[in-house]
């Protein structure tokens, strides 16, 4: 793996979303309607907030909506995106809330600061041999006890790869998973997998949804 191999991979995905950034955020607006994707993300959010008042960080946060619910279920919440064009509509969306420009496979933050991690359908985007080292950037940033709540198509490799949305060109890919294979990855990271869930396709999706939460363990007179 060499240095223009990331460089690739996250370049393409930052152009292509400021590509399509203001489509997206028309074709997709507001909060998803799907009451099993909310009341996970609900659940989440109290979890964090029962461990205590450090923020939730929403990396690939998109036009934002979702950050913007989390901060207002109680939960201190601020997206990460990597295209300039969707902080740019999360920021005039949500004047209220924190975005910030910046890549979920190197966070710029300090170590055990963040309550929790969301990263809905945003690690698709990110190849197998870069997970490692982004979960272990999640455990880094996490307090003990704070949780990681991801969302992704669940399929197998190798997933797809997109060169034109909403008539604009990209050179976007999708990296699809089972879900058992994110989980063992979590726990090689030292994050341990609370519960998984796969939810079937509805109104006109192609594939399965996957949720897994994981929790960075408190210390204890074990060392965990």
């Amino acid at each position: 793996m060499t240095d223009s191999d990331t460089t690739d991979f996250i370049e393409t995905t930052r152009t292509s979303y400021d590509a399509i950034a203001k489509d997206y955020s028309t074709a997709y607006p507001g909060l998803p309607d799907r009451p099993v994707d909310m009341s996970l993300i609900g659940a989440f959010a109290a979890l964090v907030k029962a461990n205590g008042t450090a923020p939730v960080a929403d990396l690939g946060s998109g036009p934002g909506d979702v950050t913007a619910h989390v901060n207002g279920l109680g939960v201190p919440a601020f997206g990460i995106d990597l295209s300039p064009a969707m902080v740019a509509l999360a920021r005039a969306a949500h004047p209220g809330v924190r975005f910030h420009l910046g890549s979920m496979t190197s966070l710029d933050l300090p170590d055990a600061t963040l309550g929790g991690i969301l990263a809905l359908y945003s690690i698709i985007h990110i190849p197998d041999a870069h997970l490692p080292d982004t979960f272990a950037g999640f455990h880094r940033v996490l307090v003990p006890g704070g949780h990681v709540l991801l969302a992704f198509q669940k399929g197998e490799p190798p997933g797809l790869h997109l060169t034109e949305r909403f008539g604009h060109r990209i050179d976007l890919r999708y990296h699809w998973r089972p879900a058992y294979a994110v989980g063992d990855m979590l726990s090689k990271a030292g994050l341990d997998v609370a519960a998984t869930l796969i939810r079937e396709p509805v109104d006109g999706e192609r594939w399965p949804r996957a949720f897994v939460l994981a929790r960075k363990p408190k210390e204890g007179p074990s060392g965990r």
